[in-house]
């Protein structure tokens, strides 16, 4: 189950060095039958050692799906190298799903559409060569493939020798109409067939992370799956996040956890979010594999795609992978170590207001030192620490950093900004309230003419308390300037971000300024008798898709059982909603289950939550066809109600999950 956020109160962040990899989990239990497919896994072939460092790439599936054809390949292996991501380091051009015909031909060789891909798979191969280019193609481990074409199980020699006479470099397997064939023996039949080509190919296992493939996938691939579909919103990237904790042990040169494709520039999620996308998977050393239309994408999307030091954290040659080392609610410390002897860190913030999130060079494992630099990797900008590294952080935001020792005051000194306000975060319209901004010199010296400033939201006010300049902040030494807000008594109810800043000077005499952010909710307080679905969500953030409103994520009725219910919500788990009832509720009623639409399939755990951390009802784990559980929960005092959905044993494939009938009792 995914774990609590948002507290009000949550323990103070917590490090590990990041020394050595994580203790291996235990074990599964080996299925019976299966020990002869372990075996002949760990024997398939000798691993070529083809991907020493994470492959980069595109593919057709994120922006295209169904809809490609031998010319959009074409082109697009013309814009890798005209757009000079074949000079950043892209170089896979993969073919997704439906590039089959309906049908195998007379021999029964898989043959390429001939209205999609008339030339065929061969030439449009030496097409991609040509331009410095390697070539990926798709096929699935069962019947059919995810769109019905013809796939590889039962076929895996014939297949896997046609591939390698196209000239084809990489291969990615998926994991549908499998046939309940158990994943480590069509995987290994797979393995075995490409190894038999003499061809060197690249294997991309994509089993959705079904089946624990980390503890088997390496011998056998160069890289698979650990989740579900990425989907192009916010709350399908921090679900997947999530669900890279942990499996850092597994991952290696020529052997990568693979979270899903990058959605970057597709256009879901805002450059603040796709550049968190982007500096997170960098430092899981996952595969940037872009699944934008590379032909029309603008300048921002390019340069984040081709960032240098993004691109040079993602392939550091020691390969080790980064993981999370602080928590703190919605805010969150990942970080890996490199090869020279420093660490790349993502600063991360999840939530929906802005936050401070905070490490050391100690907790990042360096050496003690007196000074550090630290080199923003998105605005090249080089500062330097004592030791502290921080940033305050806007909502879905990050700042990502390579920290590395120094000499003192080789460099400008690292500053900080501290907004914080003295309401629990949600105000009434009309409310007055302080919020104060905190400076911070972490550096070496002097930062000089420090001027802070607040901005709020168009129609509020905000009046300095204090003054707002100062002449000189020594080394460690923090001042505050503070201002009474006024919210307009005709404000609506949302979230409201305040952006602060701090101008100052160098010793050296340049000019230098640090964001800072914060914020605070208007929110309505709900009276009598409500349909959940009828409230507006604080937040909602989903594994998959988009939270369904009195229907399912698949936008067909709720429907539990065979039970069908008119009023509730659904979501793909994991996911998390949450809703402001003001402490003025006492109860929350729900019907809980998997969607029938899934036909049986999927497992889901419920949970309700009271103000982001005091768990108020849990389920176990429920499983597609289950009659509905029903909930009904005391949430007296609970100003923040947080409905999640966790993941069962088969990870997050098709767990369409359901909160039928759910209803809050107010008072009036």
């Amino acid at each position: 189950m995914r774990k609590v956020r948002r507290g009000a109160v949550r323990p103070a962040v917590t490090a590990v060095l990041l020394g050595g990899l994580v203790t291996a989990l235990l074990a599964a239990p080996v299925p019976a039958g299966a020990a002869q497919w372990q075996a002949r896994a760990e024997a398939a072939f000798q691993k070529l050692p083809l991907l020493p460092t994470p492959p980069m790439g595109w593919n057709s599936w994120n922006k295209f799906h169904c809809n490609i054809t031998e010319d959009l390949i074409r082109q697009t292996a013309d814009a890798m190298v005209t757009s000079g991501m074949k000079a950043a380091g892209y170089e896979y051009v993969n073919i997704d799903d439906c590039w089959m015909a309906p049908q195998r031909d007379e021999n029964g060789d898989l043959q390429s559409d001939p209205q999609r891909f008339p030339g065929g798979i061969k030439v449009l191969a030496d097409y991609v060569h040509e331009r410095g280019l390697k070539l990926g193609i798709y096929s699935s481990a069962g019947t059919k493939t995810c769109q019905g074409r013809p796939a590889s199980l039962g076929y895996e020699d014939q297949d896997a020798q046609r591939f390698a006479e196209w000239g084809v470099d990489l291969l990615k397997y998926d994991n549908c109409n499998n046939q309940g064939v158990p994943a480590i023996e069509r995987y290994t039949k797979m393995a075995e067939a490409l190894a038999a080509t003499g061809r060197p190919i690249v294997y991309s296992i994509c089993e959705w992370g079904a089946n624990r493939p980390g503890e088997w996938a390496a011998e056998l691939s160069h890289y698979w799956r650990t989740t579900g579909d990425i989907s192009d919103n916010w709350g399908s990237v921090v679900s997947i996040l999530d669900q890279q904790v942990g499996l850092e042990k597994y991952s290696g040169p020529s052997a990568w956890n693979d979270p899903d494709m990058l959605e970057v520039g597709n256009g879901g999620m805002s450059t603040t979010e796709y550049r968190s996308h982007m500096s997170l998977w960098s430092l899981l050393n996952a595969p940037l594999i872009a699944g934008n239309d590379l032909r029309n994408m603008n300048a921002t999307t390019l340069a984040m795609l081709t960032n240098p030091d993004v691109i040079e954290v993602n392939q550091d040659w020691a390969g080790v992978q980064g993981h999370k080392i602080a928590d703190e609610g919605d805010l969150e410390v990942w970080a890996k170590p490199l090869s020279d002897g420093g660490a790349a860190v993502v600063l991360f913030n999840r939530g929906p207001s802005g936050g401070q999130v905070s490490t050391t060079a100690a907790k990042l494992g360096l050496p003690s030192e007196l000074a550090y630099t630290v080199r923003d990797v998105w605005s090249g900008e080089t500062t330097e620490t004592t030791g502290d590294v921080r940033a305050s952080i806007p909502s879905h935001g990050s700042r990502m950093f390579v920290i590395r020792q120094d000499r003192p005051a080789h460099h400008e000194p690292a500053t900080f900004l501290d907004v914080r306000t003295d309401t629990t975060g949600y105000v009434d319209a009309g409310a007055t309230f302080t919020a104060s901004v905190d400076f911070t010199n972490d550096g070496v010296t002097p930062a000089q003419r420090v001027e802070v400033g607040l901005d709020v939201p168009d129609g509020w006010s905000a009046r300095a308390q204090d003054p707002t300049r100062f002449d000189s902040v020594p080394r460690g030494r923090t001042v505050t300037a503070s201002f009474t807000v006024t919210v307009p008594t005709d404000a609506s109810n949302r979230a409201y971000p305040f952006t602060a800043s701090a101008s100052y000077r160098t010793v050296a005499g340049d000019q230098r300024q640090t964001p800072g952010y914060g914020g605070v909710t208007l929110a309505e307080t709900p009276r009598g008798e409500r349909w959940i679905s009828d409230l507006h969500p604080l937040t909602a953030n989903v594994g998959y898709g988009r939270v369904g409103i009195d229907k399912s994520v698949d936008g067909k009725p709720i429907k539990i059982a065979g039970v069908t219910y008119a009023k509730g919500i659904a979501t793909h788990a994991p996911a998390e909603v949450t809703y402001y009832l003001g402490a003025n509720c006492s109860r929350f009623t729900a019907e809980v289950g998997i969607n029938d639409e899934t036909k049986g399939r999927g497992s889901v755990t419920f949970g309700v939550l009271g103000d982001g951390q005091k768990q108020l009802a849990a389920t176990e784990v429920i499983l597609g066809n289950q009659p509905a559980q029903h909930l009904d929960v005391d949430v007296s005092g609970v100003q923040v109600l947080t409905l999640t959905t966790g993941t069962g044993p088969d990870n997050n494939n098709y767990d369409h999950s359901d909160w039928g009938a759910a209803k809050v009792y107010c008072a009036d």
